[in-house]
């Protein structure tokens, strides 16, 4: 099992997003393709905003997963490619902080995918955040 390293350090950039698609657009196979965007919220938690998210992640242990969840999501679907990138480090409310992309000669397989793709990746994958507040004061993340 090849093992892609997912991580970029900080926020995902809109040029590093597009550079990841305009890359299929000669695969002449491909007939759809399917985007999530996770981005960190300005969640109001006890009258505090959350002003940025600080993820932290056992890389070793993490790119495992990644790459389990990778194996089982081709098995499961019929897909062309797929890219998973998630940040470590700080990124501030508004920023990109988890990019999947797949591609699939059917939109519906493609929408499947993505969609067990990202609720397995929220359930299994060993990454951690801290939200840290406005008044600089931080907590633990909680899934959402």
């Amino acid at each position: 099992m090849k093992k892609h390293n997912v991580f970029i350090e900080g926020a995902i950039t809109p040029d590093f997003i597009a550079n990841s698609i305009a890359k299929h657009q000669t695969k002449t196979t491909i007939g759809a393709h399917d985007i999530f965007l996770g981005q960190v919220r300005a969640d109001e938690i006890n009258g505090k905003t959350v002003s940025a998210i600080e993820y932290t992640a056992y890389e070793e242990m993490a790119n495992s997963k990644f790459s389990e969840i990778r194996e089982a999501t081709f098995d499961k679907f019929e897909l062309t490619c797929m890219h998973i990138y998630h940040s470590l480090g700080t990124v501030k409310a508004g920023e990109i902080c988890l990019f999947v992309f797949v591609s699939s000669p059917r939109r519906k397989e493609a929408m499947k995918a993505l969609e067990y793709l990202v609720e397995t990746i929220k359930a299994e994958s060993p990454i951690f955040g801290k939200e840290i507040f406005e008044d600089e004061t931080h907590q633990w993340k909680v899934n959402s």
